[in-house]
């Protein structure tokens, strides 16, 4: 796999599948004592926060299309072999790596996440899962096979909050829930900020900067042209590259709901507000709204989602003057809570005389809590010594489609029913573009398997 020409029979013979059949490698768990051989691809950022989790263990290589973004990790893991591209990367040291970091760009994780586990690494991954559903799928599919131990970065899952949303739940503490608010304050376009308005659309082209490698940082995406709008960190407001502000965020202020209710897909993901942006680009405000039928024994649920400083309308038996700029509302027949843009603390929306006395009645805590945070949670799984992460892509693939269902709808303005078992919209056409969006020639990865 030499540079940008990773060729197919190449790929495949390097993960030991022809074509008679494919082997599926066994679970090989790595002594417990032993410190994990960790690549990390995507070196800055959010990159950063996970070495750093992670630094204990053994940082063996060094990943990274913009050398300036990366340069506090050379400095500070000196020994580890640099990189800008993830193939040349596996290519020359496939064999001196155990498991994978991946903090990059969402329109870039499914390329790297897909050749590391065919290499049989175990990953962790920036949330969200995937830019588009057939990656995603195709990610929980592969995680599946290969008997990876895999993690998505919504470090909230690991707390001792979202842990307490599904006790209350679960015990009957809420009563039936059959409505999820959430709000968030962004898309903030101040100057040093995730977001900003470029002055032209589409952006104008610029002079590349000598320390990027634009056409790497572009990976399966359309060839564009490079513009400070889009990199270092801006690409969350723009579709090819992000997937907006709820994309960004819902995998954090939903994680807690979808856990405890588990609602599965949704059917219908709708558009009811938007303010008008240009094409491809993220609105001001909106308001996304996403229905789920009823299981067995469940009862159906509408999860709405509002952005741009747009708030639920307070109600009498929340027992509240104000919201918080951002949060989230599980509202409950019994009692509702409330928890801030992560779900690392929980509360209840109750009345002061009930709150004397809720000590009391509050449900034991039975889900077993983590030490060390996400990132700790995935090494102590790989050595044998806990269980399978929280948010392994068998849970945040499912997670992540509904999220990418209400960007899909934010997006186009549109009001989608989506069959989930055939992974198609049945009331409008030419969205499979949004599924299973086009890649460019030589970033073909995971079509050759499923």
């Amino acid at each position: 796999m030499k540079g940008n020409k990773v060729s197919r029979r190449s790929f495949l013979r390097s993960t030991g599948i022809a074509s008679a059949g494919m082997v599926v490698p066994h679970l090989k768990s790595c002594a417990a004592s032993r410190r994990l051989n960790i690549a990390v691809i995507g070196v800055g950022g959010r990159g950063e926060k996970n070495w750093e989790a992670c630094k204990e263990e053994n940082i063996v290589a060094l990943c990274d299309v913009d050398d300036a973004l990366a340069a506090n990790g050379f400095s500070r893991f000196p020994e580890a072999r640099r990189f800008r591209d993830f193939r040349v990367m596996f290519d020359q040291m496939e064999r001196e790596i155990d498991a994978v970091i991946i903090s990059t760009p969402n329109h870039t994780h499914f390329a790297a996440t897909m050749v590391a586990m065919q290499l049989g690494k175990h990953v962790y991954l920036e949330k969200p899962l995937a830019h588009n559903i057939w990656q995603v799928r195709t990610l929980k599919r592969a995680a599946q096979y290969y008997k990876l131990f895999t993690q998505m970065g919504n470090q909230g899952h690991a707390t001792n909050g979202i842990r307490s949303i599904k006790e209350w739940y679960e015990s009957g503490f809420l009563g039936e829930v059959t409505e999820v608010l959430a709000w968030f304050g962004g898309p903030n376009f101040k100057p040093g900020r995730y977001f900003k308005k470029p002055e032209h659309y589409p952006p104008k082209g610029k002079e590349v900067p000598g320390t990027l490698d634009w056409d790497l940082w572009l990976g399966q995406a359309e060839k564009t042209s490079y513009n400070p709008c889009y990199h270092p960190r801006l690409w969350r407001g723009w579709y090819p590259f992000g997937n907006g502000l709820i994309g960004d965020w819902a995998c954090h202020t939903l994680d807690g709901p979808f856990w405890a209710l588990d609602p599965g897909i949704p059917y219908l993901a709708e558009a009811e507000f938007r303010t008008p942006s240009p094409e491809g680009f993220i609105p001001d405000q909106s308001t996304v709204r996403m229905e789920f039928s009823p299981g067995s024994s469940k009862t159906p649920v509408v999860f709405k989602w509002m952005e741009g400083g747009l708030k639920p309308e307070i109600r009498p038996q929340w027992h509240v003057d104000t919201l918080p700029d951002t949060g989230m509302i599980m509202v409950g027949n019994k009692r509702s809570l409330i928890t801030g843009g992560r779900p690392d603390e929980v509360g209840l929306l109750i009345s002061d005389q009930e709150r004397e006395t809720i000590v009391r009645e509050l449900p034991e805590k039975t889900i077993p809590r983590v030490e060390g945070g996400p990132q700790q949670e995935w090494i102590r799984a790989i050595k044998g010594r806990g269980p399978a992460p929280g948010s392994s892509f068998d849970y945040a693939a499912d997670l992540t489609e509904m999220i990418l269902l209400g960007a899909m709808a934010q997006r186009t303005g549109k009001c989608i029913e989506y069959d989930a078992i055939r992974m198609s919209v049945t009331n409008h056409q030419g969205f499979d573009k949004y599924i299973k969006e086009p890649v460019r020639q030589g970033w073909e990865y995971g079509s050759e398997l499923w």
